[in-house]
């Protein structure tokens, strides 16, 4: 994986934590009704939140602290800074994303086109916005199945080839994990949230991590992406999403 995809996934990939086995769960297909199985989510006008952001690939470890804003349903700003020097920044919004490296002097943008296609899963931006927040990243079908154990709801859905099992804690109704797997690959994305604390009037997960594998030449690879936040805030208070490209930046 190239070094612009292994920043993508720096920026886009969510809220994670080191948490929960792996639980049994009932073979019964049977649950609560979609009415029922009300999962919380956090709702703002405006997100700023920083954060500390480890990468693992292979031997090789980076980490960064991140600076975080969202506009709800609009745009996703961030800076990225390692010993307190500026390294990149990203702006993600409705129609693209697009990343500055101010250490290489270049820049990248993404379309989400070109991006569903290459991780054959649709990428949009509020499948980005709800993974950054631990909200469902599929919106609820009356497809879905839902079953239940003593502690724990699983919810199982479908996107194409892609199926996604969400773990929601039965007590919170809070999603700890999400589990990805793509049929016609081997590719897979987990995603683990904890350390749910008070933001506004709901819980946000301040920790976690995320472990993607995926199928290249080398055979199958795993990065892991650990994300904890040490502020996160919302509110209806107007934020600013200063982003600029110096012309002398070479697109790549």
């Amino acid at each position: 994986m190239n070094k612009s995809l292994r920043f993508l996934l720096l920026v886009v990939v969510p809220i994670i934590a080191l948490s929960c086995s792996k639980k049994v769960v009932s073979p019964s297909l049977t649950g609560p009704p979609k009415s029922i199985l009300n999962i919380e989510e956090i709702d703002f006008g405006y997100f700023h939140g920083k954060a500390r952001m480890v990468l693992r690939e292979a031997n090789k470890e980076r980490e960064v602290k991140a600076n975080i804003r969202i506009r709800k349903d609009s745009v996703i700003w961030m800076t990225f800074s390692v010993i307190g020097v500026q390294g990149g920044k990203a702006l993600i919004n409705k129609d693209s994303i697009t990343i500055v490296s101010t250490v290489d002097k270049e820049y990248f943008v993404f379309e989400y086109a070109e991006l569903s296609k290459r991780f054959n899963f649709e990428i949009n931006y509020d499948v980005i916005q709800a993974a950054m927040l631990g909200n469902p990243i599929i919106k609820r079908s009356e497809l879905d199945e839902v079953q239940q154990e003593s502690s724990m709801y699983m919810l199982k859905q479908h996107a194409g080839t892609i199926d996604v099992l969400n773990y929601v804690n039965a007590a919170s109704m809070k999603i700890e994990k999400i589990e990805m797997k793509e049929g016609n690959s081997s590719n897979s994305l987990v995603i683990n949230y904890s350390n749910f604390q008070p933001v506004g009037t709901k819980v946000f997960p301040y920790n976690g991590t995320i472990n993607l594998f995926y199928k290249a030449a080398a055979g199958i690879l795993n990065t892991t992406i650990i994300f904890e936040y040490n502020k996160a805030e919302v509110g209806d208070k107007e934020l600013k999403f200063p982003f600029n490209i110096p012309k002398k930046y070479e697109r790549r």
